[in-house]
């Protein structure tokens, strides 16, 4: 399950509620393309601008309609307790596992974030992976840190940042992680604009944002690095440049993904919580030219 394409659509929503039907028609996108996993309310997932109760029911939604495709949940949260109860939730929908970052507004220490992820492994019956994200949490891991949470029960992988570039740079980036975890720990890169590089140098996982929408052209990626041809995976990923310099012009994926969606006609507009918001005029025309001169699918 952590290994592979996992897929991370966006959780369409307004002001007023969840977009249900658009979130299936996300859903069922991902199953009939046969990505590995299926992971929701992550970054992307807007889980932070949600309810507990609609996170349990995006949950819901998502295991009720993936068919045999795992579902990873995220369950990330300010407090303790709240964390508890959306996992308690995501084992009630049955999902596959969960997905668990250091979200907070005062800047966690790392024996918070220790006893963090101790509380919740021991209350958890399915396997956990580690979310460093430290664009959003504003936490930074060490190796050290890592290795001592992945001897946790109920670890099973860690989401890191995007490698260097450099093959040799970002192998070795791999391996003194590894020298850190169990060997049953696998290690996923994020940062789309660097899956390529990551999963050449050993990752096992992609925990892709454009997988979410275009799963396809995800797929492609991963399935070339994960046969051993690095010239095609690079090719792949190197021929969407002009996408992950829009990612940054806009201060990330998500304005950019959501845009995406709603240009393919998959979700309506506006699709994000205010104050959030897709591209529009420039940005937004640039960005339809992108999906269509990509062949983005």
């Amino acid at each position: 399950m952590f290994s592979g394409l996992s897929a991370f659509p966006l959780t369409p929503m307004n002001e007023h509620s969840l977009d249900e039907k658009a979130f299936v028609r996300l859903i069922d996108r991902l199953v009939v393309s046969n990505v590995d996993s299926i992971g929701v309310l992550g970054s992307t997932g807007n889980y932070a601008y949600m309810t507990i109760a609609e996170r349990a029911r995006t949950v819901r939604l998502a295991v009720e309609n993936a068919g045999n495709v795992p579902v990873i949940a995220g369950i990330g949260a300010l407090r303790t307790r709240d964390i508890l109860t959306l996992a308690e939730d995501a084992e009630a929908a049955g999902v596959s596992g969960v997905l668990l970052a250091p979200m907070s507004y005062q800047k966690l220490l790392p024996e918070e974030v220790y006893e963090l992820y101790e509380t919740v492994t021991h209350a958890l019956s399915v396997p956990l992976c580690v979310y460093d994200n430290p664009g959003t949490t504003q936490f930074v891991f060490t190796d050290e840190l890592h290795g001592q949470i992945a001897q946790l029960p109920n670890v099973a992988s860690i989401k890191i940042p995007g490698v260097p570039k450099n093959p040799a740079e970002a192998r070795s980036r791999v391996e003194r992680l590894r020298s850190q975890i169990p060997a049953h720990v696998t290690v996923g890169v994020s940062g789309d604009a660097f899956a390529a590089y990551g999963l050449t140098a050993g990752c096992d996982a992609w925990y892709s944002v454009i997988g979410g929408v275009f799963p396809a052209t995800a797929l492609a990626i991963t399935r070339s690095a994960k046969t051993g041809n690095v010239q095609e995976a690079t090719r792949l990923s190197e021929r969407l440049q002009p996408l992950w310099e829009l990612f940054s012009e806009y201060g990330g994926s998500l304005r950019v993904i959501a845009a995406a969606a709603e240009l393919l006609g998959l979700v309506e507009n506006p699709c994000l919580p205010l104050p959030l918001k897709t591209l529009s005029g420039e940005g937004r025309q640039q960005l339809a030219r992108l999906i269509d001169e990509l062949d983005l699918s």
